[in-house]
């Protein structure tokens, strides 16, 4: 059944994107799937991984990983049942280091270096709002559109000025621009800049392996020449360090809490971010 008014492999892809966002933005899902990032563990040395999780908190999370597809479990014996990345989950580990990309070039900078994980997070905040995958599809697509003309596609069974509150929380958040009332609406550097997330992201939930999402109908480039983007600030960045590639077959893990998040994946996470967009 579509959800919007585009056409129906549009509307899968959204739906698809949306589901997956589903899956990893619920509060520790991504650190709880970072900390079984090595060897299976049992329930007791995961716990031990995310202490700051009260008693009765970690088994509900597991057991939505689990049924989501991302995290096995697997029963030994009675007594022996441990958990671990299925190959899908593996497969999700290779778009975290794309969302800390973008983050680190888009978010605003905060007073002092946040782990990356904390960067995924206040990504996926942004990235979760009601109907953000499908306005974020039709604004790339049709390059300005009108909030009637916005709303007539991704909300089509429902009263048109409905579509203002979350067009107005993407403007808030920096994803979408505009000059004003009853201007039309764009999509900003930071929303252009989420390409590789989103080609990525649907790559992943299509069963597709992550190189294809250069490939992507509207949000890759295929055989497109690099080129300077206009919305990249001429200021010097400092270079961010290369992340390690997710592990795949039979090689060794590569995501290691002490490599990529140093601490902050297992250590007790801060408060995350305020709505209102990537304003830290």
């Amino acid at each position: 059944m579509a959800i919007t008014a585009l056409p129906p492999d549009t509307d899968a892809d959204i739906a698809r994107v949306t589901e997956a966002f589903a899956m990893i933005t619920p509060r520790w899902n991504v650190r709880i799937l970072l900390a079984l990032s090595g060897p299976s563990l049992r329930y007791t040395e995961l716990a031990d991984k995310v202490s700051w999780l009260q008693n009765g908190q970690l088994h509900p999370k597991l057991q939505a990983l689990c049924d989501a597809g991302l995290v096995e479990r697997t029963e030994h014996t009675a007594r022996h049942v441990t958990y671990g990345h299925t190959e899908r989950g593996v497969a999700l580990l290779s778009v975290l280091p794309v969302i800390v990309t973008w983050a680190e070039e888009h978010l605003e900078t905060a007073e002092h270096p946040l782990p990356a994980i904390e960067q995924i997070e206040d990504s996926l905040t942004l990235l979760t709002r009601r109907h953000a995958a499908a306005i974020l599809w039709v604004l790339k697509s049709r390059e300005e559109v009108s909030g009637r003309a916005l709303a007539r596609i991704v909300i089509p069974s429902s009263d048109w000025t409905n579509i203002y509150p979350p067009l107005r929380q993407l403007v808030a958040d920096g994803l979408v621009d505009t000059e004003g009332i009853g201007q039309p609406y764009r999509l900003s550097a930071a929303g252009h800049g989420l390409g590789p997330v989103l080609g990525a992201l649907s790559a992943w939930s299509a069963g597709q392996p992550l190189n294809q999402a250069a490939q992507h109908p509207l949000w890759g480039h295929p055989q497109a020449k690099p080129t300077p983007r206009p919305w990249v600030s001429n200021q010097s960045r400092p270079t961010p360090a290369p992340l390690p590639q997710a592990r795949t077959g039979e090689s060794s893990p590569a995501w290691h809490n002490r490599d990529l998040f140093s601490h902050a994946a297992t250590a007790r996470p801060k408060a995350a971010l305020q709505a209102g967009g990537p304003h830290r």
